[in-house]
């Protein structure tokens, strides 16, 4: 049995979904009941946890096999990162008490480096849990594509596009969705004696203004990319509600400026099948539906 965290999400659920299909047995790891509900119909137990409480984590993981852990994203953490910190303190334990016979942590491209950014957060957990005695994998996908859902409305509105990933014409190592949780769902079953990494990037990398003329190919229309100017940020990123935008600010200029990378680079990392072109289509119609 194969406990999956993070499964209402994209990720989560493609990895739900592959195990499924391969006839495994999969336990939906869920924070209320109502969200688990369409999982069960799907065949899976389901089991009520938050990524904070050591209890309820480790009644969730007993049995497993394997366990996917996917933490939900906080784009506000305080200055100390103490709620990666707590997560990291109830992991640790709930994994300790469950022991199951592997582990696939989703992490992030950029866990090792130095310089504080948004990203910490993933280093911090690894380190909270890489001396259990269990065999860990810690999967670090690059930028996801599915960002670039935020671009739709502004090339759909105006044409223009504001970006923060500078320059514009910049590689950026993306990956899909699908991809992330396809190799997930593989490593899952695939049997390791000990900690390792594992880094995953799309095809091939993608510029803000690939971005940009795709989006056109795609609604049928010109759009431009256009860049948001580093010293309005803090005011910027202040006014839309966020508390501590540093993390932030510091992760975009680790893309920009080059120190967020794969540990071992850009050879050093398998690649996906999705390129970005079917992602912003997905993206777009899923965008038209809601409308």
């Amino acid at each position: 049995m194969y406990a999956i965290t993070g499964v209402t999400g994209k990720v989560g659920g493609v990895v739900a979904r592959a195990l499924l299909a391969d006839g495994q047995s999969v336990r939906a790891v869920v924070r209320n009941a109502d969200k688990g509900q369409v999982w069960r119909e799907q065949g899976c137990a389901v089991a009520l946890a938050t990524i904070e409480d050591a209890a309820s984590l480790s009644a969730a993981f007993q049995g497993a096999e394997a366990v996917f852990v996917l933490v939900p994203p906080n784009f506000d953490p305080s200055p100390e990162f103490s709620d990666a910190r707590e997560t990291g303190k109830a992991l640790h334990c709930a994994l300790a008490a469950a022991r199951p016979k592997r582990v696939v942590y989703l992490s992030t491209i950029g866990a090792q480096a130095r310089e504080m950014n948004l990203l910490t957060q993933h280093s911090i957990i690894e380190r909270a849990i890489n001396d259990l005695p269990i065999p860990i994998t810690f999967l670090r996908p690059a930028w996801f594509m599915e960002n670039c859902h935020w671009d739709v409305a502004p090339a759909r509105e105006t044409g223009v596009v504001p970006s923060f990933l500078q320059p514009l014409d910049k590689p950026v190592p993306m990956v899909a969705a699908a991809d992330i949780g396809k190799l997930a769902a593989e490593l899952l079953r695939e049997k390791c004696e000990d900690y390792r990494v594992i880094e995953l990037e799309g095809p091939t990398r993608v510029t803000p203004n690939q971005v940009a003329t795709t989006l056109a190919k795609l609604l049928g229309k010109a759009v431009r990319m256009k860049v948001v100017p580093r010293e309005s940020w803090d005011a910027l990123f202040r006014s839309q509600g966020t508390k501590n935008p540093i993390p932030r600010m510091r992760m975009l200029d680790g893309f920009n400026e080059g120190w967020i990378e794969f540990e071992r680079g850009k050879a050093g990392s398998k690649k996906g099948s999705t390129r970005l072109e079917a992602v912003l289509k997905s993206v777009i119609e899923e965008e038209s539906t809601n409308m």
